[in-house]
């Protein structure tokens, strides 16, 4: 009995493996765009590279209709993290030149655009709330850019005094506020 367990037992765990193995070739994920982000950059060329670059930059979010409902509330916050697609980037490097930096870095510790997943993560100041319409300033994205999610910064949640910046902890961090992008990143 035991080993008919044993061989039953088997068989599932092969069936299981070969399921995950298909999986993992077909896994992708599907976002809806709640909203678009209107910048004045209209071009990937000599943009901020940070929204603390971008300090009068300003801009406006539409939000579409369905999702209005979603920002009940919004008005008495000061800053919001917005998610969007990067989709005027093309491709990925897995090793990157960035901005701040004249030798190259593995992407995942850059915030270069050139990401395997083409998603942008930035905290802009919001102004105000009108209707589907939020107002914000220090906007570092390129304008008609696909907003995926806003989440509300959280002064308590969202600062880490104690954190640690790798290897830009030796750069001259005042470099963010007047670095402009250039060609590196634009196909």
């Amino acid at each position: 009995m035991k080993i008919a367990l044993h061989a039953r037992c088997r068989v599932i765990f092969d069936e299981f493996n070969a399921t995950n193995i298909n999986y993992k070739r077909m896994n992708h994920v599907t976002f809806e765009y709640i909203g678009t982000i209107y910048t004045p950059y209209q071009s990937l060329d000599n943009m901020p590279i940070q929204p603390s670059g971008a300090k009068d930059a300003q801009g406006y979010i539409l939000i579409n209709d369905e999702f209005v409902e979603g920002l009940k509330d919004m008005d008495g916050f000061s800053h919001i993290t917005l998610i969007y697609h990067l989709n005027k980037v093309t491709g990925h490097q897995l090793s990157v030149v960035p901005y701040m930096d004249d030798k190259a870095h593995g992407v995942f510790a850059t915030r270069s655009p050139k990401r395997p997943n083409a998603i942008g993560l930035s905290t802009v100041k919001l102004e105000r709330v009108e209707g589907n319409k939020l107002f914000v300033r220090e906007v570092d994205m390129l304008n008609e850019t696909p907003l995926l999610d806003i989440k509300p910064f959280f002064r308590q949640a969202d600062n880490r005094m104690d954190a640690t910046s790798g290897w830009l902890e030796k750069k001259d961090q005042s470099i963010v506020f007047k670095t402009k992008s250039d060609d590196r990143f634009v196909d």
